[in-house]
């Protein structure tokens, strides 16, 4: 299939000489074509520019495709949600009015709430019932324009649950328009019986479940919650090197709730990402600029739990490539609008119309090892594509709280037109 998107008052590129993730002031170029065009055949974009350039170069591929008029819209990257916890059973909708009367987190999460609630509802819950849930979830996402999405297991703490939850996002990444791309994180928390055995489920997860998942393939990247009173620095570096060792990319939730080294951590084992990093020390930061370890900020858990926003404004400045995501999870962010995430870190975090742009296309992508082929609109890479129902790429934060998706193209595909899923049509 060919398709023409023409006559967009703003294409928003993210085109760049820059090789990864971009940092400081390349945040903010994000390469607005004006009054411009884009080219689609097959799979992935030919090219961006204006409509009689395209005319001129490649006039045998406009006069066949399939025309998309973008007037009075712009046109950018589908957005990449690059932390989430897409795969669970149940919600936790009480542990929210306990938190308005007072609750924290913790104390919560201490009583029986929090991870261990959910993990209870997963491992009751059936693959089919979480295939199901999780599909509606991937069609609320795709209506957002987000074209791909991360999935973190990690509300099983047992091995066939864990399995499960992977095994499900297996599944939709072969069956949903959104790729979904896995992260196995069986050190979410402690189960209850290893209260007193720490390090005791540390190595059930390096010896018994690692192993497992390299050998089904069932996840690319190996995450592990470093926080006190869940996995220490040492039992956390000791999760992650033993992932690495088994082909499995680093990922660490970091400095959420007290600072704990985790950004530190993330420097030290070479991780992609750091993720959360509310209380990320000067000296954590520093370190992850140096080491280009991606922070992935998640206002919206901040919002919803009312904690400190991350530091979103000095990281930039001191160098480190800033990603933002949902978190989507049924405990501290329930929550599958991405465009209402970019709205809080404008307002929250100190982050520029444009940065919030880079920080949910190019950098995200890389957070997800995919910023070659995703992130950005230039010839050669996958047409993962936006039209969005505003006059500029300023009113998209202007206007918030609202969901501007007009149409979303997937890999070459038509999969939402007017703000309609296709095959709900």
């Amino acid at each position: 299939m060919t398709i023409l998107i023409k006559n967009a008052n703003e294409v928003i590129t993210l085109k760049s000489n820059i090789q990864g993730p971009r940092t400081k002031e390349q945040m903010r170029e994000i390469a607005v074509v004006e009054n411009g065009s884009v080219l689609i055949e097959a799979d992935h974009i030919v090219a961006v520019g204006a409509l009689d350039q395209l005319e001129v170069d490649f006039p045998d591929l406009v006069k066949k495709a399939e025309t998309i008029d973008a007037s009075g819209k712009i046109v950018m990257p589908g957005l990449v949600d690059c932390h989430t916890h897409l795969v669970h059973g149940g919600t936790r909708e009480q542990e929210f009015n306990m938190r308005l009367n007072g609750s924290t987190y913790m104390e919560i999460m201490n009583a029986g709430g929090g991870i261990h609630a959910t993990t209870k509802r997963t491992r009751e819950t059936s693959f089919e019932d979480l295939y199901e849930k999780t599909m509606q979830h991937l069609d609320v996402f795709l209506k957002h324009g987000v074209t791909t999405v991360e999935a973190k297991s990690g509300y099983g703490l047992d091995w066939e649950t864990e399995k499960k939850q992977l095994e499900v996002a297996k599944q939709l990444q072969a069956t949903h328009d959104i790729d979904v791309v896995s992260t196995f994180m069986g050190a979410h928390a402690v189960p209850r019986d290893y209260k007193g055995r720490e390090d005791e489920f540390v190595d059930v997860v390096i010896k018994d479940m690692l192993p497992k998942v390299a050998e089904l393939e069932l996840a690319e990247f190996n995450d592990v919650f470093c926080e006190k009173g869940v996995f220490t620095p040492e039992q956390s570096q000791r999760i992650l090197e033993a992932g690495k060792a088994l082909g499995l990319t680093p990922k660490i939730h970091a400095d959420e709730i007290e600072p704990y080294k985790g950004a530190e951590l993330a420097a030290e084992v070479g991780a992609i990402s750091a993720e959360h990093l509310l209380v990320a020390s000067d000296e954590g930061i520093k370190k992850m600029a140096e080491a280009g370890t991606i922070a992935v900020l998640l206002p919206g858990t901040a919002f919803f739990l009312r904690a400190p926003f991350a530091r979103g404004r000095l990281m930039i400045d001191e160098g480190v490539p800033v990603a933002i995501s949902t978190d989507f999870n049924p405990g501290s962010s329930p929550t599958m609008s991405l465009p209402f995430i970019m709205n809080l870190a404008c307002m929250h975090m100190g982050m520029t119309l444009e940065e919030v742009l880079t920080a949910t296309t190019i950098n995200a992508a890389y957070a997800l090892n995919r910023g070659e082929q995703i992130g950005s609109l230039e010839a050669d890479k996958k047409a993962d594509v936006v039209i969005l129902d505003v006059a500029n790429y300023k009113q998209l934060q202007y206007f918030y709280g609202m969901n501007h998706t007009h149409t979303v193209i997937k890999n070459g595909q038509v999969v939402v037109q007017n703000g309609i899923l296709l095959k709900d049509q």
